[in-house]
């Protein structure tokens, strides 16, 4: 990495060695860890409301302590059908909240619509599920409504609530700082964001363990009391968000992105689907007209559209990714138990989630980042889909040892013998690492598509970009649907090691295709910052010059050969200001901001001086037309 620093004159420039600076992320401030709360109890509400959902539909209400807790009695093919549907409605609801919070009412307000649909959806299931109810036969309307307003609220809430997350981190320049330790580092926005959604991610992972919680007032008390949780939880969320409103950071939305983006791509399909040939400046010089667009939005959607590629390939990430739902499921009731659930070991991936984002983000990239060595996205995905090869590999092994186990062998649970339910000797807990490796994979894979779809997104399109996200794990999740009647004893091995294989071909393609995008996000992020830099037109270009004017001193900033020009400034330990300056930094910026103002003042000014002499010239044209007439 090569830093410069610049002087007080735009071209002249001396080069300095930067390699002992590495950029770390930000401080996260109060008002995003007060949203990330939000998410926090709205993922508890969720993973508690639905993890008793299967018995509640599929079994009838029990007799005794030692019948399995329902209520509706639908059986377990109607049950799966319901809850299959409410998925696919839950993974497509994004697009209409998207579309709604980018160009009519906002993230903030969006998010606000959504949880009051999810409160609504918890109090009615909570209601019907009282035995007074069951016994009226309000259990299945209360569950349809539930289910239908959860899917809307719920979906919705995904596809705003990491973006306005990140929303609410509002530093937008890179900028050095001097630590309390001395060493001098490169605050990185990039880094920051990346935090952010770790950090969301591993807070929706810890509330999800309200699953755990659900789980055993269903058991234990009834669906009432399990239910009545999350309505609790979700209600927190909605108080959250209405307490914090005063303090978020709330994006502003365009209406008009949508209607010039489906421009933007009839154009592109009118010339030979190229996207470049879009640009204002191509159109008015090869086909002589006058878009009303910007070469800025063809460029975002540009990125936007890459990004789309990109996430195609989670497809068949969700595709092993559903695996866990059902077939492990069924895999850990073939061996032994001791007496815990079978769907208890899949709480490992939660677990495992829990322990390695903090693991990842506060051990080993610290650790790179003192080498400076940054993965970048594609990277990080990749390793990602690494994973996932190995959990489906691992679970492969796992499926033959059961089969190679007795009584049973290749047909655990079915032997000849007419009642033996017996499952095969095998302890069930050989399986974790198959959850562990799904966990894995999750940190470093869908946390930066999240990541990805947040920064690619054009700026008024980002819920939008959000939302195709969950688009393509219902894809996956239909697609793993369609594959599951292949999902059977005694093929279950080809099965898994077809799935491993499978992701293995979409891990190569993936990097082969995508990996040059790696090198062009360092340079377009290089680019962007040069520009604005350099730009007289935009705020942080103005403030740049504004105080290169006012520090002349040769050390006032520093131009990083990824992230452009970084101003420079002291600790929050009260450390000196820049070398060879006499201002505070306070001053500086005062100082910076009264010469912008002074600058607007003195435009302001020119306009209204040529208006004026303007008016005066039309004035004296129309008498001179007076005085020829008469």
């Amino acid at each position: 990495m090569v830093l410069s620093t610049t002087g007080s004159s735009p071209t002249s420039s001396t080069e300095v060695t930067g390699e002992g600076i590495r950029r770390v992320r930000d401080n996260i401030p109060i008002r995003l860890l007060i949203a990330a709360s939000i998410s926090f109890w709205e993922k508890a509400a969720f993973w508690g409301l639905t993890a008793p959902w299967q018995n509640y539909m599929q079994h009838p209400p029990r007799l005794t302590d030692k019948d399995t807790p329902g209520a509706l009695g639908l059986g377990q093919v109607k049950a799966t059908r319901i809850y299959c549907g409410f998925y696919i409605g839950y993974y497509i609801s994004p697009m209409l909240f998207a579309v709604l919070s980018d160009s009519k009412l906002g993230r903030y307000r969006t998010l606000l619509v959504c949880l009051v649909l999810f409160n609504i959806g918890c109090a009615a299931i909570t209601a019907s599920s009282l035995p007074a109810s069951l016994d009226k036969g309000w259990g299945l309307p209360g569950l349809i409504i539930t289910m239908i307003c959860v899917a809307l609220g719920g979906g919705g809430f995904e596809s705003n609530m990491a973006a306005f997350l990140a929303d609410q981190y509002a530093e937008t320049e890179p900028r050095i700082e001097i630590l309390k330790s001395g060493e001098r580092v490169i605050i990185d926005r990039t880094l920051t964001i990346e935090y952010v959604y770790s950090l969301n991610y591993w807070l929706g992972n810890l509330g999800s363990l309200s699953w755990f919680a659900t789980v055993a007032l269903e058991e234990h008390v009834g669906f009432t009391s399990a239910y009545g949780l999350t309505f609790g939880l979700i209600f927190l969320s909605l108080v959250t968000l209405l307490i914090g409103n005063s303090r978020f950071v709330r994006a502003p939305h365009e209406s008009k992105v949508f209607a010039q983006s489906s421009k933007i791509l009839l154009c592109a399909a009118c010339n030979g689907f190229q996207l470049a040939r879009t640009d204002p400046k191509y159109q008015l010089e090869y086909r002589q007209k006058v878009v009303p667009w910007s070469s800025r939005l063809v460029s975002e959607l540009c990125r936007a559209l890459r990004a789309c590629r990109i996430l195609l390939a989670f497809i068949m990430f969700y595709i092993c990714f559903d695996q866990m739902q059902n077939n492990l499921i069924s895999q850990s009731a073939q061996m032994e138990t001791g007496g815990a659930p079978n769907d208890m070991v899949s709480a490992m991936n939660q677990v495992g989630c829990i322990l390695f984002t903090p693991l990842i983000q506060h051990v080993i990239y610290p650790l790179l980042h003192r080498r400076h060595v940054y993965i970048r996205p594609i990277t990080r995905i990749t390793i990602g889909f690494v994973f996932v090869v190995l959990s489906m590999t691992y679970a492969a092994i796992v499926q033959n040892a059961i089969y190679s186990s007795g009584p049973c062998y290749d047909h655990p649970r079915t032997c000849n013998l007419v009642g033996n339910r017996e499952p095969n000797h095998i302890n069930v807990w050989i399986q974790a690492p198959v959850f562990f490796l799904i966990a894995m994979s999750e940190v470093w894979a869908y946390v930066t598509a999240l990541e990805i779809a947040y920064h690619h997104a054009p700026k008024h399109m980002q819920s939008m970009i959000q939302a195709i996200f969950p688009l393509m794990a219902g894809i996956g999740s239909v697609c793993a649907m369609a594959i599951s009647p292949f999902a059977h004893d005694p093929n279950l091995v080809i099965f898994y090691a077809s799935l491993a294989g499978g992701m293995a071909v979409v891990t190569v393609v993936f990097w082969l295709l995508f990996r040059k995008y790696d090198k062009t996000e360092k340079e377009e992020a290089a680019g962007d910052r040069e520009e604005s830099a350099r730009s007289p037109s935009t705020e942080g270009g103005r403030r740049a010059s504004a105080i290169a004017e006012l520090d002349p001193s040769p050390n006032s900033s520093f131009v990083d050969a990824q992230l452009g020009p970084i101003p420079e400034n002291s600790a929050s330990d009260g450390s000196a200001a820049p070398k060879h300056s006499n201002l505070t930094g306070t001053t500086l910026v005062n100082q910076a901001a009264e010469s912008i103002r002074d600058t607007d003042n003195e435009r302001a000014s020119q306009d209204e001086s040529l208006g004026a002499t303007k008016s005066k010239m039309q004035s004296n044209l129309h008498t001179s037309r007076l005085e020829t007439q008469h």
